[in-house]
């Protein structure tokens, strides 16, 4: 009898064990399949983090907490915000169960899978890059390579996405290729022409922006 209630605790230790250790691989990481409609205009973090989660909702992923990946700049007596400070710790999957990165440090390094067929959207579709028709690739960070935010007294955030006219917001290039300072960078390419939809989408974008689960 001790030796049989011994196994079925050791078994149930095992079982325990295994899931604990079992990885959640369903959607963490997506590109929004649409913007806000309204340029760079997001109505600040909170109004993107909302988006990322109305996008989710929408795709059947409930449970979870997102953020968009964008940081502020310091104005106005509010601290600046560091994009890589707000998405969680990873690791993070597209919507086909690829993970893009095992954490944060991953996600900023030469190691993440990031690229124009796994940054998918919500749904699991590609997200048009250079060459497509329109071109979409430019995707809001308002983040330097390693997700922090600029220090200097640029506008790099489109007056920290309340605005879609003056300013300008610095983009990624989802498709790992175009021009810019950083051509290949995922998260920090270069400038957009201004804050508008209308500038957006003239130099290859659609006010697009990363969302990750942070849970």
């Amino acid at each position: 009898m001790k030796k049989a209630v011994s196994i079925a605790i050791t078994s149930l230790a095992l079982g325990i064990s295994a899931g604990a250790l079992a990885q959640d691989n369903s959607l963490s990481f997506f590109i929004t399949s649409t913007g806000t409609g309204n340029g760079a205009y997001l109505g600040g973090l909170a109004g993107a983090d909302m988006h990322c989660a109305v996008l989710a909702q929408a795709a059947g992923v409930t449970g979870k907490t997102w953020a968009a990946y964008l940081s502020t700049q310091a104005r106005d007596g509010q601290p600046a915000v560091n994009a890589r400070d707000r998405i969680g710790a990873g690791p993070w999957f597209n919507a086909n169960g690829v993970q893009v990165a095992a954490d944060v440090d991953d996600l900023h390094s030469d190691n993440n899978r990031l690229s124009k067929e796994n940054s998918l959207t919500e749904t699991g579709v590609m997200v048009n890059g250079r060459g497509d028709s329109p071109n979409q690739h430019d995707i809001l960070t308002g983040s330097d390579l390693d997700g922090y935010a600029f220090t200097d007294d640029a506008d790099h955030t489109c007056n920290n996405w309340t605005s879609n006219a003056e300013g300008s917001a610095q983009v990624g290039h989802h498709d790992r290729q175009g021009g810019g300072a950083n051509p290949t960078s995922w998260n920090s390419a270069h400038g957009s022409r201004g804050c508008s939809l209308q500038d957006l989408q003239g130099s290859g974008g659609n006010g697009y922006f990363y969302c990750f689960a942070t849970d």
